[in-house]
């Protein structure tokens, strides 16, 4: 089984000096007035969004720019419909937070996860947000917001990282969840091939902690609805017996995409001495 991560983004964004680079205090806070904001237009909080968006704001859209006004009305309209029909309404996840940052200016990222329920099935769909602020009377204004769909090679990557965050800390949910029925999982350290129940209650008994993770050579090729993840993973850690291990592999991951949404297929790793 392999662990990475890959941060990728295609849209042009301001890039900031990297003397002007945020602390981790200001990260957090950067982090906390944009799910605030979000919590906000799911409520379709007309005064507190007036508080959000600077006077000058503009958004890019589909169909092109939008100021201040337009974008709460929005906001207002979509919470409205969302209340008439909560089935339907849905549900979204930000995370995979970029932040950079100066004293007065801000360009923060981040993935949304949407969950949409039709006919009784979860549809999940990404996508990518770029919000540009600015401080203004001590504080922060959003002056202007862009996004963008995920490609396919761009979800992948994301949910490799989905992968490592779950390994790290065993969440065998996540691996019930995205791993489908008939997947197998080919150990790098013994050869053994494993099924999907195996694999999932190999993740919950795992008692190992993982210390640091370096990949290299990642590659996403997709065809059609079939896609393949090949890299070279290190791993360092302590195992169940609080020994140290430091471990290289070469994996190969493929995916398939069933119901909408890509799932685990099959993942085979092999040891590099």
């Amino acid at each position: 089984m392999k662990r990475f991560f890959i941060a990728a983004l295609s849209l042009t964004v301001p890039v900031l000096p990297v003397s002007s680079q945020c602390a981790d205090a200001d990260k957090k806070a950067l982090e906390a007035f944009d799910k605030a904001w979000s919590e906000a237009t799911t409520r379709g909080d007309r005064a507190q969004l007036q508080g959000f968006f600077a006077d000058d704001y503009e958004g890019a859209t589909l169909i092109g720019t939008v100021n201040k006004t337009a974008a709460i009305d929005g906001a207002v309209r979509a919470a409205e419909l969302n209340r008439a029909n909560p089935q339907g309404a849905p549900r979204t996840i930000y995370d995979n937070y970029v932040i950079t940052c100066t004293p007065v200016s801000a360009t923060v990222t981040h993935r949304n996860t949407i969950t949409t329920t039709v006919n009784g099935r979860d549809q999940i769909t990404y996508s990518r947000s770029v919000h540009v602020l600015e401080k203004r009377g001590g504080r922060w204004q959003v002056v202007g917001n862009a996004g963008h769909p995920l490609t396919d090679v761009q979800i992948l990557t994301y949910l490799e990282s989905d992968w490592n965050e779950a390994i790290k800390r065993h969440d065998a949910t996540w691996l019930e969840r995205n791993m489908l029925d008939d997947a197998t999982d080919v150990s790098s350290r013994t050869g053994a091939i494993q099924n999907k129940a195996q694999a999932v209650a190999e993740m919950r008994r795992d008692k190992s902690v993982v210390e640091s993770m370096e990949l290299s050579e990642v590659a996403v090729r997709v065809d059609g609805n079939t896609a393949v993840v090949t890299g070279v993973y290190r791993e360092r850690g302590r195992d169940e017996q609080n020994r140290p291990y430091d471990r290289r592999a070469r994996f190969t991951d493929t995916w398939l995409k069933r119901d909408g949404r890509w799932q685990i297929w099959a993942a085979q790793g092999t040891a590099i001495q």
